[in-house]
């Protein structure tokens, strides 16, 4: 079976791990914490980095950095994992969704003024399998209404919007390192900003928010979010090499592109003009017309040996949301979670697997169309 997506891991990684054991520095001290979140931020184009647990803390942490009253509004795309909503109803507000970008899969930033009102707090954009979201109208939005931006750039480590790096254009920036991460940790997040006192809200709220002069005095309530020094190690051995890393990705995704563009029965990912996508997952969508599922697609594909993943379902119809949201009709997600899937993306695919992936596509879809 050729899995989804796996890491990318080397000597380099290795060397640090063994010095963060051998000095004794595992848990959530070391030089390695500071070095990662030093080198992370100058990486995107930002002053301060928070190392977390992982994205779902990150996001959390920048969320409560908002200070939502209850009540209070984040607007988001439907079409995302469901952590992002979780970390408003968390904090006490309430997700708003728009529908997702035919084209880009990320949100349509021309549906997010419509849903803004009075209680509209923050815009949480989200980069989706690589591909930025188009940030300057959702920027100017928020310039305009005072609105803080909340970037999700979990899956975007290296993509470019108009030339500026992802995670590097929100208030509060948000980054998973998960092991199918392009830079991963195993577990691990990061939160990023070029404010002093977000920096601190945000180190604070991820150490339990100990008192600086006191420090069993709490003045807030905090998590323990906190990453170890040898989950850092690895990040910032990764972070070193992240230029050939996202080189790799994006070549991936040339293959894929070169080798399936003519298959009629398929959408494939874009790269708009002002974007650098990364490809981090390779998604593929059914053509409406072709009245396919991807679930079948899926199927057909593991007989195979070649493993995906559905693309997400939408916020708007996950229902332990349902009541704690607001969301209007989204058909652009509903399609996408019908008829959408990725194929293997790992960074350690090599050209024989995506050859044996596009071979196993083209032969799904013949059985597919024969049983229609």
């Amino acid at each position: 079976m050729i899995p989804v997506n796996e890491p990318l891991l080397g000597e380099r990684e290795l060397a640090y791990v063994v010095d963060a054991v051998r000095t004794g520095w595992i848990s959530s001290a070391g030089k390695y914490i500071e070095q990662f979140e030093a080198a992370w931020a100058r990486y995107c184009g930002m002053k301060h980095g928070v190392a977390v647990s992982n994205g779902t803390t990150a996001l959390q942490v920048a969320v409560r950095c908002a200070r939502l009253a209850p009540g209070d509004e984040v607007i988001m795309p439907s079409f995302t994992i469901i952590s992002c909503a979780l970390a408003v109803v968390y904090a006490g507000g309430v997700p708003v969704v728009v529908d997702a970008d035919p084209e880009t899969w990320t949100m349509d930033v021309g549906q997010v003024e419509a849903q803004a009102t009075a209680r509209t707090r923050a815009i949480m954009p989200v980069h989706i399998y690589g591909h930025p979201c188009d940030m300057d109208p959702l920027r100017e939005i928020a310039r305009r209404r005072g609105l803080l931006v909340i970037e999700d750039a979990a899956e975007a480590h290296g993509a470019e919007y108009r030339g500026r790096r992802c995670g590097g254009l929100g208030d509060l920036s948000c980054f998973s390192f998960y092991a199918n991460k392009i830079v991963t940790t195993g577990e691990g997040g990061m939160v990023l900003t070029d404010d002093d006192a977000l920096a601190a809200a945000a180190r604070g709220f991820r150490n339990l928010c100990f008192g600086r002069e006191e420090r069993f005095r709490h003045a807030d309530l905090g998590y323990n979010f906190r990453m170890t020094n040898l989950q850092a190690a690895v990040g910032l051995a990764q972070v070193e090499r992240v230029d050939e890393l996202v080189a790799r990705k994006r070549a991936m995704g040339r293959a894929y592109t070169e080798r399936l563009r003519a298959v009629p029965e398929l959408e494939l990912p874009v790269e708009r003009p002002w974007a650098k996508n990364v490809y981090w997952m390779y998604g593929v969508m059914l053509k409406r017309e072709t009245g396919l599922r991807a679930a079948d697609f899926a199927k057909e594909l593991a007989l195979r040996g070649v493993e995906t993943r559905p693309f997400f379902l939408g916020l708007h119809d996950q229902p332990a949301l349902q009541g704690r949201m607001r969301a209007g009709p989204c058909p652009v997600a509903d399609r996408m979670a019908r008829q959408g899937l990725y194929l293997p993306s790992g960074l350690a695919l090599t050209e024989g697997d995506i050859e044996r992936v596009v071979g196993a596509v083209k032969e799904a879809l013949q059985r597919l169309r024969a049983r229609a």
